[in-house]
């Protein structure tokens, strides 16, 4: 008798990988995740700028460069915006120009992690995005209260739908709001 070679699995016809079975066969992205992932590195992108800008004025007089930016858009530098920027542009030292970089370059690249993570579709990107955005939203609360405009209040909507729809998202996979036997 003649065996019958045994016959190896094609390695085309494995099991569908995590990624594979959450997404379906052709890799389709949720786009929701998707627009947030852009709106979170597009902020990042925003606060890397103001860091470079922070670092390109460094142990250079700031009060000198509104009066040049004042000259060529063509304002009065002795009108009172112009001194109205003046005067605060005087209250930032060195220091405080380091303070100002450090901490838009470590909040870029916290969006930059979140961004990529969502991109990603990782669920602990969905949980430190959706952690981060409670935990700013009574400070942007009180400053719209205090000071309302037009731009806090759109940030503040923009913020309760990437709330809103994270918790959504969560709870549609089961990892939000699920009880553990041990638990019950």
């Amino acid at each position: 008798m003649t065996s019958l070679p045994t016959q190896r699995p094609d390695s085309s016809a494995q099991a569908p990988s995590s990624v594979e079975a959450e997404h379906g066969a052709h890799g389709v992205h949720d786009r929701g995740l998707l627009a947030i992932a852009i709106f979170k590195l597009a902020k990042s992108a925003f606060f890397f700028g103001l860091g470079m800008g922070a670092v390109h004025f460094l142990h250079k007089d700031l009060g000198d460069y509104v009066l040049r930016l004042a000259r060529e858009l063509r304002f009065d530098p002795e009108s009172r915006a112009v001194a109205l920027v003046l005067d605060k542009v005087d209250l930032i030292d060195s220091h405080r120009l380091k303070e100002i970089g450090m901490a838009t370059f470590a909040y870029s690249g916290v969006a930059l992690t979140e961004g990529i993570g969502l991109l990603l579709e990782r669920t602990w990107a969905e949980f430190l995005t959706l952690i981060l955005t409670v935990s700013f939203l009574p400070w942007e609360m009180y400053e719209l209260v205090r000071r309302p405009h037009w731009a806090r209040g759109a940030i503040f909507v923009i913020n309760l739908c990437v709330l809103w729809y994270l918790v959504w998202l969560l709870r549609r996979k089961g990892t939000l709001g699920r009880r553990t036997e041990a638990s019950r």
